[in-house]
């Protein structure tokens, strides 16, 4: 997959997807990557990582991308407290300087259930460019995480 980059007409980023979405999700988002695959777009170029889990899970340790020129952003998809859908979602993320519909977002939650989630919802609001990051930050034991990956982190 390619993705063309709005601040720089001329220059294309490859991103290469490895993971496996349903049929029916095959369009609704921009695709699903590997968390190695996701840091190495990160740390190319300006791009944001969207972290959806709740505060509590945020505590357990979140990626540091303070050496990228991509930046972090904590919006929990699901409130803490019912699970619910967290109501301010989209809003919160719209409502963010440097962040417009083509801005590449790649979406992160525990183990990239709720990501998946959020990037299909911002993909439906009209993001072009959301990608679900597999095995999330701490993975599974046949999905590997961030963390597992030893990505960094603190």
């Amino acid at each position: 997959m390619t993705i063309h980059s709005p601040e720089k007409n001329d220059t294309t980023v490859n991103v290469c997807m490895t993971g496996k979405m349903h049929a029916s999700q095959e369009l609704a988002c921009a695709g699903e990557v590997m968390p190695r695959e996701a840091f190495e777009h990160l740390s190319e170029h300006s791009a944001v990582l969207v972290d959806v889990r709740t505060p509590q899970e945020w505590q357990l340790g979140q990626p540091d991308l303070s050496k990228t020129p991509s930046r972090m952003l904590s919006i929990s998809w699901r409130t803490a407290q019912d699970y619910a859908l967290n109501p301010q979602f989209a809003g919160t993320l719209a409502g963010l300087q440097k962040i417009n519909k083509d801005t590449p977002l790649f979406f992160m939650c525990k183990s990239g259930g709720r990501s998946l989630e959020a990037a299909l919802a911002m993909t439906a609001a009209g993001y072009r460019y959301c990608f679900n990051i597999r095995g999330g930050f701490e993975g599974k034991p046949d999905m590997p995480g961030w963390k597992t990956n030893q990505l960094p982190w603190k």
